[in-house]
């Protein structure tokens, strides 16, 4: 026998016949039920009520409401108030007194909507500070439970300062202020930011009623941008530019500083109302200039980086905010105009010779052409008139062709100094840009910096030779390559040319010939200065046709003569008159040539 009832014994004078009928001490059971339900609160289902917290874990919540049972609601709708304890008084909507189990059916969410509404609105009208719960994130912001309805938080009226990570607020409740209701469509708009800006701004106020220009303070890097850094300097921000971040150059913020970083700024400038403070970091450090060393000179030797580039040089830092200017002239002994991107680009490492230095302005100018001896310095020894080499076609002109024979040594072609036969209309008949060319040296015009140069001159005259084989009346086979208004042009030979008007163009049947067709050409004058074959392909066929004319006329007048002179049988007499004859035509042509 347990220790619980061995001591217990039953009632001597106990009805149990009366139990078994219903009736205990002469009352009957319906009035003893009647009796008890009279204990017992009069639950009306669908009304608000308040209940007490008698049990609470983390999946329900067991609230009380004076009914023969206890309501169990989920824990999460009290998930807005982390801090519900056994004993509290909660607000209850009754759903069923009785669902088919005999349980009391509550919910705490229903009952705070029945009234939200109507608080929300209180709670703007009087500008009331309430507590929501932060459930998620969305959109533009976060989601917050106030009073069971959905409110919405904007991002930027989380905090003062911008939030980078959303999620950690959610899950936490926090206070705010109702900013904006739309009653149409029942959205709330709530603010955290708005419950801190008025402490804030009495901040703002003590701090800008104190500013000065040079004055340093502390504060804390609130958001990095491509052009400068902001910095909150407790309550009221300021703007770092980038080109005030470091006496060196910033392409990039993120390398100076970092979010969160607590830093000295100096004051630089304000506006009037104090509403944009100008702020320096790097004028907490001394000018480098100050720190340059003193025995650096004109014509010594730097190294650096090149930090900018443009069309007209680069800037190279030879130490953090000392930066010296190479201009594109200094870079190179050639006069051609270039751009500096073709020799240098940024972050290459140079060594390069100071032209100029002024430490009051704080400019220095470089060059890196200085590293080189200047080839114009002993032009006559390397490039001495009559010597051979091979040159780049830079670019050409109606006259010639610029060429290169190594970097800042130009030199010209004459288009009459191509070559001995072809007649070269432009020099882009005979090479291209970019090509190699073998030339002579002709001149050298040191003062201009500019050599006199032949490609021709690389072979002996052809001319020489064309002089006794083109002679005047001699005749050759040609080809007719082009024809112009004025002629035609005739290739004689690889390297020969010929030129023949229109009507040294006339066939023997009267037709013009064509281009592409081949004949035979008469030379009618030949210039070795001017290098002119002037040729003729109707002489050709006229000169012969001509000759035989003249000799049949000649014929026919010496026949006639003939039948007219008398016959002299006298042998002697006429090998005298013969003589005679011979004698006169030879004094006519001694008269004729004085």
């Amino acid at each position: 026998m347990s220790e619980l009832t061995k001591n217990v014994q039953p009632l001597n004078d106990f009805n149990w016949e009366e139990f078994e009928n219903g009736m205990v001490a002469n009352v009957s059971k319906e009035e003893l039920d009647k009796a008890y339900d009279e204990t017992l609160n009069k639950v009306s289902e669908h009304q608000v009520v308040d209940g007490t917290v008698i049990s609470v874990d983390k999946k329900e919540v067991v609230v009380s409401i004076g009914y023969k049972s206890d309501g169990i609601i989920p824990a999460s709708e009290f998930r807005y108030n982390p801090d519900l304890k056994v004993g509290d008084t909660v607000e209850v909507y009754v759903e069923n007194a009785e669902d088919k189990k005999g349980q009391l059916v509550l919910s705490h969410k229903k009952a705070r909507l029945s009234k939200s509404w109507d608080r929300v609105n209180a709670a703007l009208d009087n500008e009331e500070i309430v507590q929501g719960y932060i459930k998620c994130r969305t959109k533009g912001g976060m989601i917050v439970d106030v009073f069971g309805i959905e409110a919405f938080l904007p991002g930027s009226q989380i905090d003062v300062h911008p939030i980078r990570d959303y999620d950690q607020f959610v899950g936490t409740t926090m206070d705010f202020k109702i900013v904006k209701i739309n009653q149409e469509f029942r959205n709330v708009v709530v603010s955290h930011k708005a419950l801190i800006e008025a402490e804030l701004e009495a901040q703002k106020k003590e701090i800008i009623g104190k500013l000065e220009k040079g004055q340093i303070l502390e504060g804390t890097v609130k958001n990095i941008t491509s052009y400068g850094v902001f910095v909150d300097l407790g309550g009221v921000d300021g703007l770092i530019h980038i080109t005030d971040l470091s006496w060196g150059r910033v392409d990039d913020p993120h390398k100076v500083v970092e979010l969160d970083q607590k830093i000295n700024v100096v004051i630089l400038d304000f506006d009037d109302e104090k509403k944009r403070i100008a702020l320096g970091l790097k004028q907490l450090t001394p000018h480098p200039w100050d720190a340059l060393d003193a025995n650096l000179k004109v014509g010594d030797h730097v190294t650096g980086k090149v930090v900018v580039i443009a069309d007209y040089g680069a800037f190279v830092e030879i130490q953090p905010g000392v930066e010296g200017l190479i201009h594109v002239s200094e870079m190179s002994w050639s006069q051609h105009l270039r751009s500096a991107q073709e020799f240098l680009k940024v972050g290459d490492d140079v060594e390069a010779v100071i032209l100029t230095l002024d430490r009051d302005e704080r400019k220095m100018s470089l060059g890196i052409k200085q590293l080189k001896e200047d080839p114009w310095e002993a032009i006559e020894v390397k490039y001495p008139v009559g010597s051979k080499h091979t040159a780049k076609v830079r670019n050409f002109t109606n006259f010639g062709v610029f060429v290169e024979l190594e970097e800042g040594v130009d030199g010209l072609i004459h288009i009459s100094d191509l070559s001995w036969t072809k007649k070269v209309k432009h020099p882009s008949e005979f090479t291209q840009v970019g090509a190699e060319i073998d030339v002579i040296v002709l001149d050298i015009d040191k003062e201009n910096r500019r050599l006199s140069l032949g490609h021709k001159q690389l072979e002996d005259n052809p001319w020489d030779v064309f002089e006794a084989k083109y002679t005047v009346g001699s005749i050759h086979e040609g080809k007719i390559i082009e024809l112009l208004e004025k002629g035609a042009v005739v290739s004689l030979d690889k390297d020969v040319e010929g030129f023949a008007t229109p009507k040294h163009l006339v066939k023997e049947d009267g037709s013009q010939a064509q281009l592409g067709e081949t004949l035979p050409f008469k030379v009618i004058e030949f210039n070795k200065d001017s290098k002119r074959i002037i040729l003729s392909h109707s002489r050709t066929f006229e000169d012969p046709q001509r000759e035989e004319k003249k000799a049949t006329a000649k014929k026919a007048r010496a026949a006639k003569k003939e039948d007219a002179t008398p016959k002299i049988e006298n042998v002697a007499a006429s090998t005298t008159l013969g003589d005679l004859d011979v004698l006169a035509n030879l004094k006519a042509q001694m008269e004729k040539g004085e």
